[in-house]
C-alpha cells in the first residue's frame, strides 16, 4: 500500500478532496546533490497535490488523514499513463515508415504525421480510461485513517529583569 499523509479541504459525498505536499526524495540517499531529481525539485519547487479520495472513515474538514492506494493499482495506472502514449507513438512511426517504403515515397514527413497521429489517438484513449475509472473505487485512493497531531502547548515566556 502506498501511503500519504494530506489534510482535507472538502468534502463531497462519499468522496474527500485531500492536500498534500509533493515530496521529494532527496535527501533519503547518498548521491543527494548529484542526481537530476534534486535539480528538478529545486526548479519544480514544493507543489500541492489536491486528490479525490474515498472517504470511508468520515473524515472532516480540516483533519489531517492518511490516505493509501494499493501497489498494483498504482503501477497499472501509471504503466497506461506513461508507457501507452509512448508505444503508440513510437508504433504509428514505424508503421508509417512501412507504409512510406511501400509507397516509395522519401523524406520523413509520413513518419512523424503517423507518430503525431499515434500520439494524439492515445491521449484520446488516455482521456476515455480517466472517465471510465473516475468513478471505479478500485481506482480511488482511500483515506485509512485519522491522524493525531500533537497538541502544540505554547511556553510561558520567561520575564527577565533588566
Amino acid at each position: 500500500m502506498i501511503k500519504e499523509i494530506a489534510i482535507v479541504i472538502e468534502r463531497e459525498g462519499e468522496f474527500a478532496w485531500v492536500q498534500a505536499n509533493r515530496k521529494s526524495v532527496c535527501g533519503q540517499c547518498s548521491a543527494n546533490k548529484g542526481c537530476g531529481t534534486h535539480v528538478l525539485s529545486k526548479v519544480v519547487g514544493n507543489r500541492i497535490n489536491r486528490v479525490r479520495a474515498l472517504n470511508r472513515i468520515n473524515a472532516s474538514i480540516g483533519d489531517e488523514v492518511t490516505i493509501g492506494m494499493p501497489e498494483s493499482t498504482f503501477l497499472k495506472t501509471s504503466l497506461i499513463t506513461y508507457m501507452m502514449p509512448l508505444f503508440m507513438l513510437i508504433s504509428f512511426a514505424m508503421l508509417g515508415n512501412v507504409l512510406a517504403k511501400q509507397l516509395l515515397w522519401t523524406g520523413n514527413l509520413t513518419e512523424i504525421l503517423f507518430a503525431i497521429s499515434g500520439l494524439l489517438l492515445s491521449l484520446w484513449l488516455l482521456r476515455r480510461f480517466n472517465k471510465k475509472v473516475q468513478d471505479d473505487k478500485r481506482y480511488q485512493p482511500v483515506v485509512m485513517k485519522k491522524n493525531i497531531s500533537p497538541i502544540q502547548v505554547k511556553q510561558p515566556e520567561l520575564l527577565s529583569n533588566t
